[in-house]
């Protein structure tokens, strides 16, 4: 009898608890969103709409120097000019609006209920209350630098990358013949992807909510998945009552992304050449989303729409390393790429389970610390100056102060990769001995595209069993680039291989290195963070002079 009174005295706390959590967190969204939220759009919309005659007009300059496209091609991308900047203009305010009305109302209510995850019962109260505020209004301003970040560093680089390189025989010269028919087929895409994406959503959007929340409430029955924790039981129970707004942002993605995928038509035509075809793939590509969210809503198999064949011939795959995909992985990815917000309906594991598979922030936390502690390390050698670093915070961008803005990511990377060969790792192995390898890495996207290169050039530098001065050779390269005359006041042990080959692997392995750091550079934080790493570091080189001072006043003092 007592069992049972405890069993229901602890349903009534649950209920109690969750109803608490539910009702402050309301008052804290209703109190603290508007002031986040009004941050985040207004800044974001000022950051959009003051950078948008720079980026016309860099995007005007970049298409007329570029050598990597030919006339025709150029004409073609002219014409489409307007309507990009116009759907740039839409898609990225209305996605600021949304963004901020989401991330202003709903993070502190989220917060009330990660506040059961603390033990004591007065830290639960306590956090509840005061957590979700202040960091949800901080976390506003940080979205807004990075945002302007990207739109003010991030995408002048990928311009400035476009007008310095060299012209492709991969990509097939544009007849002007073929510019009407790119212009009129991504119209089309356009006009026929936007409303049958939005139809098959809205048509499918009730048996995602039905069938989200039959698997949500058969976890919370069974104590499966999200429900497994007793301290996480509230946080799902949220989940259960927001099930709809996911389906609602379920159906504004899929929109979102039949902009894309329409005026992709205008790429198809280019590349087979070919008007019908470039209709074909509008028409496949409404079959191929029927079919996608057939399959993660466990309904019949393919899709009853027609799938015409849009593709006659394949792209021959480049032999040369770098970053660029052939067209037939670009439309391969547009058509894996999920087109709707569609979590998964099959068994959840529980969040212990995701929070132990989640390292992507410790990842991004460890590298910036390699930096920082390579950095001191280097200043302390008087390899690096704190002319350098000044010189990379006045900077428009990396290149222009590349000792610290790629040089030092680069060395810093170089010498994780130098350890891990040495203690024989089979990974990564990271600052505290935290080891990355491919059984505990993150299942990320983002993470994929420069684990697996790192991972081949940490194999391709083993293989070839650098010695101890060639290593330094490589040192002395990825840090000071092309700067001679700093490589050489370097005195680090180093000796330049005699044999060409040698040298000639030494330099390709550099400028892959090169080639990945400028890459990560463009992503959203990074340079907030890099940022805050090398005034980390010019502080420390100031308080390095001041003891240094002090020394030298009391041995003045002594004599």
């Amino acid at each position: 009898m007592a069992n049972r009174w405890k069993g229901w005295l602890k349903i009534v706390y649950v209920v109690f608890a969750f109803c608490s959590a539910f009702c402050l967190g309301a008052i804290k969204g209703l109190m603290v969103g508007p002031i986040a939220g009004l941050i985040l759009i207004v800044g974001n919309i000022a950051v959009i709409l003051g950078l948008f005659p720079s980026h016309v007009a860099w995007t005007v300059y970049t298409l007329i120097k570029t050598n990597k496209f030919d006339a025709p091609l150029k004409v073609a991308f002219f014409f489409a000019l307007p309507v990009l900047f116009g759907i740039w203009l839409g898609l990225s305010i209305a996605g600021s609006v949304l963004v901020g009305v989401g991330y202003g109302f709903f993070t502190p209510w989220m917060s009330a209920f990660e506040a059961f995850r603390h033990e004591n019962e007065f830290k639960k109260f306590l956090h509840c209350i005061v957590d979700g505020t202040w960091e949800t209004i901080k976390g506003s301003c940080i979205v807004v630098r990075d945002f302007a970040d990207i739109c003010n560093h991030s995408y002048p680089l990928y311009l400035k990358e476009l007008r310095d390189s060299p012209s492709s025989n991969r990509l097939q010269p544009l007849r002007f013949i073929h510019v009407p028919g790119c212009i009129i087929v991504g119209l089309v895409g356009l006009v026929v992807e936007i409303p049958l994406y939005t139809a098959i959503a809205l048509a499918k959007s009730p048996c995602m909510l039905f069938k989200g929340w039959q698997r949500l409430i058969h976890d919370l029955i069974s104590r499966e998945g999200p429900f497994l924790e007793t301290a996480c039981i509230p946080i799902a129970g949220l989940t259960i009552l927001m099930w709809p707004l996911v389906v609602i942002g379920s159906i504004i993605m899929a929109i979102f992304s039949s902009f894309f995928i329409g005026l992709y038509a205008s790429v198809v035509v280019y590349q087979e050449r070919s008007f019908r075809r470039g209709v074909s793939y509008v028409i496949a590509m409404v079959a191929e989303f029927d079919e996608y969210t057939n399959d993660w809503l466990y309904l019949r198999e393919g899709s009853i729409l027609p799938k015409p064949q849009y593709r006659k011939k394949e792209f021959p795959q480049s032999t040369h390393g770098g970053n660029q995909l052939p067209p037939d992985k670009i439309s391969s990815i547009i058509k894996e790429a999920p087109p709707m917000l569609m979590p998964s309906l099959s068994s959840s594991r529980s969040v212990r389970e995701a929070i132990q598979e989640v390292k992507m922030f410790q990842i991004w936390e460890n590298a910036m610390k390699s930096c920082e502690t390579k950095g001191k390390a280097l200043l302390d050698a008087n390899v690096i100056t704190p002319g350098d670093l000044y010189e990379w915070l006045r900077a428009k961008n990396s290149d222009e102060a590349s000792i610290i803005g790629v040089g030092l990511p680069c060395y810093a990377l170089l010498q994780t990769i130098f350890y891990s060969i040495k203690v024989g790792s089979d990974g990564l192995l990271l600052i505290d001995n935290f080891e990355i390898n491919y059984l505990n890495r993150p299942q990320d996207r983002l993470l994929d595209w420069f684990f697996q290169p790192v991972m081949v050039l940490k194999e391709q530098i083993r293989v070839i069993e650098l010695e101890e001065a060639e290593a330094r050779f490589l040192e002395k390269v990825v840090l000071f680039g092309n700067n001679s005359r700093r490589m050489e006041a370097w005195e680090n042990g180093s000796l330049v291989p005699q044999d060409a080959l040698r040298a000639a692997q030494i330099q390709g392995i550099s400028r892959r290195m090169m080639g990945m750091t400028r890459s990560i550079s463009k992503f959203p934080t990074y340079r907030r963070r890099f940022k805050q790493i090398v005034k980390a570091l010019i502080i420390y080189s100031k308080e390095k002079e001041g003891s240094n001072r002090s020394i030298s006043t009391r041995s003045v003092a002594t004599i």
